[in-house]
C-alpha cells in the first residue's frame, strides 16, 4: 500500500533537512556583525553566534572569539564599578572608577578592529580576553 492509499503525503517520512551552509561572504559578513556588536553589549554576539555557529566555520570561530571578549570587558567593567563604589571613601575607588570609561573605549575599538578584519576574512584575536567559550 502506497502512503497515498494510506493518507500521508509523499514527504511525511523525510529526513529533516540539516542548516543550510553559508557562502563565504555571507560568513565574513555574519562574522563581523558578532564583532560590531559589541559596540552595544554581548548580546548580538550571542544571537548571531547561537544562529550561525553550524552554518558557518568563520563565523562560528569570530563569534566566539567576539563573544569572550565582550563578556570578558562587561565583567571587568561590572568589577570595577563594584569595587570602586564601595571603596570610593579610600581614594581609590575614584581611581577604578576612571578606568570603566576607558575600558568601554577600549572595547569599542577592539570591536572596530575585529569587525573591520573579519570583513577581509582574517581571524581576529582579542588581547587579554578570557576563553569562556571554547
Amino acid at each position: 500500500m502506497s502512503q497515498y492509499e494510506q493518507g500521508q503525503p509523499p514527504y511525511y517520512n523525510a529526513a529533516p533537512a540539516g542548516p543550510v551552509p553559508l557562502t563565504p561572504g555571507q560568513d565574513k559578513t555574519w562574522a563581523a556583525l558578532c564583532h560590531f556588536g559589541g559596540i552595544f553589549s554581548p548580546l548580538p554576539a550571542l544571537i548571531i553566534w547561537l544562529i550561525f555557529r553550524d552554518r558557518g566555520r568563520f563565523v562560528d570561530q569570530e563569534g566566539k572569539e567576539a563573544l569572550n571578549f565582550q563578556l570578558s570587558a562587561l565583567i571587568v567593567i561590572i568589577a570595577l564599578g563594584i569595587v570602586g563604589t564601595g571603596t570610593l571613601f579610600l581614594g581609590i575607588g575614584l581611581i577604578l572608577l576612571l578606568l570603566v570609561p576607558l575600558l568601554e573605549l577600549a572595547a569599542l575599538i577592539f570591536a572596530i578592529i575585529g569587525g573591520s578584519t573579519a570583513l577581509v576574512g582574517t581571524p581576529y584575536r582579542y588581547p587579554l580576553s578570557w576563553r569562556m567559550i571554547k
